[in-house]
C-alpha cells in the first residue's frame, strides 16, 4: 500500500525536531552536527534570531496579497540584490526549479524580440542538475531523471563537461543561450575553472548568445563571494537564485541585465506566490547579513580552516577519501567507499552530509558555522570513516 506521502525520496530514519545554528535535533534527544544546511539552504543556521524576528514580525503584519499589487517587500528585496550584484533586475519565485523556468523562457523571448525566433536552443553540460520540472529535466538530459517521463521537451542539448571544443562546436544558428552551474552540486561539486567561465563569457559574446549561470546551490555566499561567478570576474546576462536566498523560507529569484530581460513584459510570466511579503521579509534580513562588512571573509576564513582540516582527514584515511573538491563552503569528500556509506556512517556518528554524484558527500555547512563547531565536524567525521575501515 503506497503511504500517505508519495515515496519518491529514500528517507532516512530520521525525525528532526529543533534546529539551533549548526544544530539538529532529533526528537530521541541526539544532537547532530548539520553540515548539509538542508542543502544549503539555511545559510545562516537554524532559526536565525534575525531571521525568526523578520518572519513573525511580517506574519503578525501581512502574509500574502499576489503580484495584482506592489509588495513594498518585494521592492527592497530586489533593490539589495540590484545593488549588491550584476543585475538591473529581479523576478521572485518560490524555488530553483521555477527559477530554471524563467531563464529558459526569458532567454528565448530575448531573441524572439530580436527578429531570431529559430534560437531557442539551451546548451547544457553532463552532470548539470536544475531541477526536476519538465524543463529542467530536459536541460540535465541523464537517463535517472528523463527515463519514463517522455515526451522529453525539445531545445535542449547536452554536452561533455570540460571540453572547449565540443562546446565551440555545438553553438549554431538555433542557440539561444549556454547554461551551466559555477559549482555544480549535485553533480559532485565540481569547480569550473575561472578561465573557463571566462571563456563561455567571450563565447557568448561572440555569438550574440546569452550566458545564464545557475547559482542556486553555489550562490548566495556559498563560495566566499556574493555569487560564485564574480571569482572569475564575469558579468553574466541571467542568474538563478534560490536555498541560501531564503534562510530556510522557500523562495527563489532569477536576476538578470536590462538587455536579457528587455522581452519580458506584462503578462509573459507570472506566479501567484512568488515573491510574497513573507518571504521577501525574510530574504532582506538574509542580505542584510550577507552584505554586513566582513561576513563574507570570515566565511572566506573558515572556508580555508576546514578544508586545511579536510585535507588532513583524507591523508587519515586513504582507503576511505580519495580527495577534498569545492569553494568556499561548497565542499566534497570525494570518497574510495560508496558515498552513501560514509553518509549513513555520518548519521551514526552525528553529523548530516549530503550524497551527491560521482561518489561524494557534500559538506554545505551554515555560513555561521564556528571554528569550535568545525573541530567537532571533522572529529565526527573521523568517528565515520574509522567505523568504515577494518580495526
Amino acid at each position: 500500500m503506497i503511504p500517505p506521502v508519495l515515496p519518491t525520496y529514500n528517507r532516512a530514519k530520521l525525525h528532526f525536531v529543533k534546529g539551533e545554528g549548526s544544530w539538529l535535533i532529533e526528537e530521541d534527544g541526539r544532537r547532530f552536527l548539520d553540515l548539509g544546511s538542508g542543502i544549503a539552504v539555511n545559510a545562516l543556521g537554524h532559526a536565525h534570531p534575525a531571521l525568526v524576528k523578520a518572519l513573525t514580525e511580517q506574519a503578525n503584519a501581512l502574509w500574502h496579497v499576489s503580484n495584482l499589487y506592489e509588495i513594498p517587500q518585494q521592492e527592497k528585496l530586489a533593490s539589495q540584490l540590484v545593488a549588491a550584484s550584476f543585475a538591473d533586475t529581479v523576478f521572485f519565485t518560490n524555488s530553483g526549479t521555477e527559477a530554471c523556468e524563467l531563464a529558459v523562457k526569458m532567454a528565448r523571448k530575448y531573441h524572439y524580440e530580436r527578429g531570431q525566433p529559430e534560437r531557442i536552443e539551451i546548451l547544457t553540460f553532463e552532470g548539470c542538475f536544475h531541477g526536476r520540472s519538465s524543463a529542467a529535466i530536459a536541460a540535465s538530459g541523464a537517463e535517472k531523471m528523463v527515463k519514463g517521463f517522455g515526451p522529453v521537451l525539445p531545445g535542449f542539448r547536452q554536452l561533455p563537461w570540460g571540453d572547449p571544443e565540443a562546446l565551440k562546436a555545438a553553438v549554431g544558428e538555433t542557440t539561444a543561450a549556454i547554461l551551466i552551474e559555477p559549482v555544480q552540486g549535485e553533480g559532485g561539486i565540481r569547480v569550473l575553472p575561472d578561465q573557463c567561465l571566462k571563456g563561455l563569457r567571450a563565447l557568448c559574446d561572440e555569438h550574440g548568445i546569452l550566458l545564464i549561470l545557475d547559482e542556486v546551490q553555489c550562490g548566495m555566499g556559498r563560495t566566499g563571494r556574493l555569487f560564485a561567478h564574480e571569482w572569475a570576474g564575469v558579468t553574466p546576462d541571467i542568474v538563478m537564485s534560490a536555498k541560501g536566498i531564503g534562510g530556510g523560507f522557500p523562495l527563489g529569484a532569477v536576476l538578470a541585465t536590462q538587455s536579457a530581460a528587455s522581452g519580458m513584459v506584462a503578462g509573459t510570466h507570472g506566479s501567484t506566490y512568488g515573491g510574497n511579503p513573507l518571504a521577501c521579509a525574510v530574504g532582506s534580513a538574509v542580505m542584510d547579513h550577507l552584505a554586513a562588512p566582513d561576513f563574507l571573509a570570515e566565511v572566506n576564513r573558515k572556508a580555508g580552516l576546514l578544508r586545511q582540516k579536510l585535507e588532513g582527514l583524507v591523508a587519515d584515511h586513504p582507503e576511505t577519501f580519495e580527495a577534498v573538491r569545492g569553494q568556499g563552503l561548497m565542499l566534497g569528500l570525494k570518497c574510495l567507499r560508496p558515498a552513501a556509506d560514509v553518509v549513513k556512517a555520518g548519521y551514526e556518528a552525528l553529523v548530516i552530509l549530503v550524497p551527491a554524484g560521482d561518489n561524494v558527500a557534500r559538506l554545505l555547512p551554515p555560513l555561521t558555522i564556528t571554528d569550535a563547531e568545525i573541530a567537532e565536524a571533522i572529529a565526527r567525521i573521523d568517528a565515520a570513516a574509522r567505523s568504515l575501515e577494518p580495526s
